[in-house]
Order: C-alpha cells, then sequence, then structure tokens
C-alpha cells in the first residue's frame, strides 16, 4: 500500500511538525507514506469571488502536478462523506484487497479544493461538518490513517 496526502500550505509550527513526524512514523510499519506540501496563494484580506476561483485554480494546477494516474483520490471536504474510524479503516483495506496499491488523501488550502479538484475524487471525505486549520487536518488526517492500520490488522488502539 502506498499513501500520497498532497496538502496546500506549509507546517510552520513545530508542535504540528512534530505530530505529522511521529504518526508518519508509526505508520511506515504499514505503508509507504509520501507528503507532498504544495505552495499556497497568498489570500487577500476580503477576497473577491473572482480572486478566490484564481487562487483555487493555482492551487490545483500545483496539486494535479503530483497526482499519480491510477491513484484512488480522496479529498477532505467539509460537505463530503463522515465515516467512523472503522468505516475508513475498511475503506482502506477494501481498497488494497481490489489491487488499488496506491491512496492519494488532497486537503486543500485556507480556501478549500478547486471544484476541478473536487470532480475527480473518488472519494469525497468529512472529518467534520465543523471547519479546521488546514495544517491541524494534516495530523489528524495521519492519526486517524495510523488508526485504521490498527484498525484493520486487528492490533488494540484507544477508542
Amino acid at each position: 500500500m502506498n499513501i500520497t496526502i498532497i496538502s496546500v500550505g506549509k507546517i510552520k509550527e513545530k508542535y504540528l511538525s512534530d505530530a505529522i513526524n511521529e504518526y508518519s512514523k508509526r505508520i511506515s510499519r504499514y505503508s509507504k507514506l509520501d507528503i507532498i506540501e504544495v505552495a499556497d496563494e497568498k489570500t487577500p484580506e476580503s477576497p473577491s469571488d473572482v480572486e478566490k476561483s484564481k487562487i483555487l485554480e493555482k492551487e490545483a494546477e500545483r496539486i494535479l502536478k503530483h497526482l499519480k494516474k491510477d491513484s484512488f483520490v480522496i479529498t477532505l471536504e467539509i460537505l463530503g462523506k463522515e465515516v467512523t474510524s472503522e468505516s475508513l479503516a475498511k475503506k482502506i483495506n477494501d481498497l488494497s484487497i481490489s489491487g488499488k496499491s496506491d491512496i492519494t488523501f488532497i486537503i486543500g488550502g485556507s480556501l478549500g479544493l478547486s471544484k476541478n479538484i473536487s470532480e475527480i475524487s473518488d472519494f469525497k471525505l468529512s472529518f467534520s461538518k465543523m471547519t479546521f486549520p488546514h495544517q491541524l487536518m494534516r495530523v489528524i488526517l495521519l492519526e486517524q490513517i495510523y488508526r485504521s492500520f490498527r484498525i484493520i490488522n486487528g492490533e488494540p488502539y484507544h477508542k
């Protein structure tokens, strides 16, 4: 299994970098993991709809450059499907069993994801109807991927 996370924006806070490194190390027991950061566009204080659209398009171009052709794409979207940890584990396991060895998770920037990226998504995932900083979402996603592998392998993990 190969898991790629494409995320818009850089991690600036050390505590988030530490958590990302820890979960990356834990996941490496189960899967190859690549984390790709693409640059985010500077967003004005109160962007117009046209400015938002241009920003999302530029970020989408950067994301698409790193997307593998045969990868199963899971986008993190506020309007995506909310699932339990067990359901996410089942999804990952089912993909593996069906021969999908590459899964790519995409985390948008502060404005979310462009329509183009959302349209190529094989599965739209939501962690909550609440909004989280995209940097923090990377940690939450990694924790859930790690939890998924523990569940798949029947290993204990606190609830």
